[in-house]
């Protein structure tokens, strides 16, 4: 089962610091939920990462990075830690549901203000009790940009306990891995194409979800190679391309989760690779869309195989079958339920599209955020009144 297989992953990242017996338990816990592979077409597949609470594949390491967090609380005796983290869009919903109600700790998300969807918005803002949203007057690397300067400010350190649940935390995007080797089990136990060797397609926006991959295919996991996907935030393209990195501000497109102009995990993926641009170009390839060639891709899937991609599985999709050579077949990662972008989704495929009954529940709540500008003194001021 997805359990069993990700407690054997489980144990070897974290198996010398949690009792056993303990580390099944968080595990279990976890993963209440599958991550199923489907066939789109010939040769693809989907992995559908949106079965979770907040439908979205965030949900597997916010909810694992929870219960770890709480143990480590007990363990130390600390009496509460803070939990920072910014969102473009879904981290924000899956970390603020993983931690609700949680002893001991207190979240913060911090979000770009008018840039996230309605729905995923709803997600986080309608919690209260140990979730506080803070609503930022600036893009996602301005919230990035908080939240990182939070940690490197000493006078903040020495007031609060301070911790960050975006993919700059390894307990975060670490058990990422575990379906990346699930996918692998269901790919052999349905006998499928088991003459080609395996490519994973990933969404990219952070770079923390395929990062988990390359872990995964370090640990031994048969993939031959990498693609990533991106929008027209294509920093890590235009790096294959000339191997040389710049970060940019980042645009806005209807792939949000992905609008990342500085990726937090490109240092991990250049660490992993010993700053080779030729070993990375050996295993990961790369491709952009904008977006109308999002959506021509999403309405295509949809009126000719039946399947219904959110916008940045659609870059998944469409990169994976404009990639895909000879003896190869493709997996790429659905990321998100295409309900958290109904509204987008219904205008490109001019159909409607059903709200999951534990997405609606969402949509019952009192927005409750706070106004923060993207000043950093603002930010700690507020953090220190606390």
């Amino acid at each position: 089962s997805f359990q069993e297989i990700a407690f054997e992953v489980a144990k070897a990242f974290f198996g010398e610091d949690i009792e056993t017996e303990t580390l099944k338990q968080i595990v279990y816990e976890t993963l209440s939920f599958d991550t199923p592979i489907v066939k789109v077409r010939e040769d693809i597949h989907s992995l559908e990462l949106f079965h979770g609470p907040t439908l979205a594949f965030k949900d597997v390491g916010a909810r694992f990075m929870a219960r770890l967090l709480a143990y480590f609380i007990r363990k130390q005796g600390q009496s509460q830690v803070n939990v920072l983290v910014a969102t473009s869009g879904d981290t924000g919903s899956a970390v603020a549901n993983g931690f609700l109600g949680v002893d001991g700790i207190r979240v913060y998300v911090l979000y770009p203000k008018g840039l996230v969807s309605d729905i995923q918005e709803k997600q986080f803002t309608t919690l209260g009790q140990n979730i506080t949203a803070l609503e930022v007057d600036g893009t996602f690397d301005d919230c990035q940009a908080l939240v990182k300067s939070a940690f490197m400010d000493q006078e903040l350190n020495s007031r609060m306990n301070l911790s960050s649940a975006n993919s700059i935390n390894v307990a975060r995007f670490l058990p990422q891995a575990f379906y990346y080797f699930h996918a692998y089990a269901q790919w052999k136990r349905l006998g499928l194409n088991q003459d080609k060797e395996l490519v994973f397609c990933v969404p990219s926006g952070n770079f923390g979800n395929i990062t988990a991959g390359f872990f995964a295919q370090r640990m031994g996991l048969p993939v031959k190679r990498f693609i990533a996907a991106n929008n027209s935030n294509d920093v890590f393209y235009q790096y294959l391309q000339s191997g040389e990195y710049q970060a940019r501000p980042s645009v806005a497109t209807i792939a949000n989760a992905m609008d990342v102009g500085d990726p937090s995990n490109f240092a991990r993926v250049l660490d992993l690779y010993q700053h080779s641009h030729e070993s990375i170009c050996r295993n990961i390839s790369a491709a952009r869309y904008n977006d109308q060639e999002i959506a021509a891709t999403l309405k295509e899937v949809y009126q000719n195989e039946g399947y219904l991609l959110d916008p940045h599985g659609a870059c998944g999709y469409r990169a994976l079958s404009e990639q895909l050579q000879e003896g190869e077949c493709g997996i790429f990662l659905e990321t998100a339920h295409p309900a958290k972008f109904k509204q987008t989704v219904e205008n490109i495929i001019s159909d409607e599209v059903t709200i999951p009954a534990k997405l609606q529940a969402f949509m019952q709540g009192e927005k409750q955020s706070l106004p923060m500008s993207k000043d950093f003194e603002s930010f700690k001021s507020f953090l220190m009144k606390q």
